[in-house]
């Protein structure tokens, strides 16, 4: 499989996910190391910007060991579109279990991929990690 090309990093470009704020103020200290997701609804925002960046090791990182695969292989021709949050339950500061509802738009060649999942979340050591989801509908 062809490696995947990164996109160029931009700290003063507004952040992937989608929150209106510059990388540098969102998803790009979790990313590069600096700081934890505060939230569950954090951690999916960086999870998302992962992916536009072809970040498997954060993906990875970021997985709950129990739930997380030994592999990850992201479709290189894959191009986001946007991340909209649709709910969020619990996964606040003071929780330990989360679950946020999003959808995430991408194109394939052309072809338009929505994906729709309520994903849930554990804090395990003051660090949240994504477990699993299920897709509604």
């Amino acid at each position: 499989m062809p490696k995947r090309k990164h996109p160029p990093r931009a700290d003063n470009a507004p952040c992937p996910c989608g929150s209106g704020l510059h990388r540098e103020r969102c998803c790009g200290p979790f990313l590069d190391g600096t700081s934890l997701p505060p939230t569950a609804e954090a951690l999916m925002r960086s999870r998302y910007t992962a992916f536009v960046e072809g970040r498997t090791d954060y993906l990875l990182d970021t997985w709950l060991p129990r739930t997380r695969p030994p592999l990850l292989e992201l479709e290189p021709n894959q191009q986001w579109l946007g991340l909209s949050i649709r709910a969020t339950s619990a996964g606040g500061v003071g929780d330990d279990r989360g679950e946020v509802e999003f959808v995430a738009r991408s194109r394939i060649a052309g072809r338009g991929i929505r994906l729709h999942e309520r994903s849930r979340f554990q804090r395990v050591d003051g660090r949240w990690y994504y477990v699993d989801g299920d897709f509604p509908g």
